[in-house]
Parts: C-alpha cells; sequence; structure tokens
C-alpha cells in the first residue's frame, strides 16, 4: 500500500510540475523563488502582501499578511472584512443581498474557517 501511495504522489508531482513551471514562467506564481512544491509555499511567498481570504459564514477579508502556520491560522493587518447576508422582504418575498463592511487594524483568523486563500496577483 505504501509503495502505491507514493507512486501515485510521484504520479501526481510528474502532473504538476509542468502546471507550476508554466505558472511560474508567466509570473503567476513563485515571482520570488522557482521553489513551489508545497501548497503553503504560495502562502509563504505572500508575507507581507495583501491576500484575500474567504471564509465559513460569508464573510471576506482582505488584508496584509504577517504571519500564518501549518493550520493556516493566520494573522492579518489593515484588514477590511465583509459580511454578505440575504435576507427575504416579509412583505414581498423577494430575497436581496445585504453587504457590510469595517476596518480591522489587526486580526487573527483561525485555520478551520477559511475556504479560500488568494495571493497577490503576480505580473512581471
Amino acid at each position: 500500500r505504501r509503495s502505491a501511495r507514493r507512486a501515485d504522489g510521484a504520479e501526481r508531482q510528474a502532473r504538476l510540475d509542468p502546471l507550476i513551471s508554466r505558472a511560474c514562467e508567466a509570473g503567476r506564481v513563485c515571482a520570488m523563488t522557482s521553489e513551489c512544491r508545497e501548497p503553503l509555499d504560495l502562502i509563504r511567498l505572500s508575507i507581507d502582501e495583501r491576500i484575500f481570504v474567504k471564509c465559513k459564514g460569508d464573510r471576506e477579508l482582505r488584508g496584509k499578511l504577517h504571519a500564518y502556520d501549518q493550520h493556516l491560522n493566520m494573522v492579518l493587518g489593515d484588514v477590511e472584512e465583509t459580511v454578505i447576508r440575504k435576507e427575504i422582504d416579509p412583505d414581498t418575498d423577494e430575497e436581496f443581498i445585504k453587504t457590510k463592511k469595517r476596518s480591522i487594524e489587526m486580526l487573527f483568523v483561525r485555520g478551520d474557517i477559511i475556504i479560500l486563500v488568494s495571493p497577490p496577483l503576480r505580473t512581471t
């Protein structure tokens, strides 16, 4: 079983290598280094950059990444939080979307609420 898993991992890496190389060449990822072998490498390259984080509960965060760990817990600075709520008008039964924004100087984000992390767009 272990050798089958190892073979699957090697096969997956062989499929990913060309994709990663093309993305690095295009300047979309790994702008600072060509060593982009683990998913968290993209996060590491985003330290001191503004990132987008989509969270559970229809929350979105945009802020400067100061720190993170292997659980994807993050410390963000100069954060703009957007909360999106769907409400139904009781009179017309019409659904509408409300957004509420607020600014937060420093925020600790627990990793288990994170759905998506988007590093900054890197252009050459």
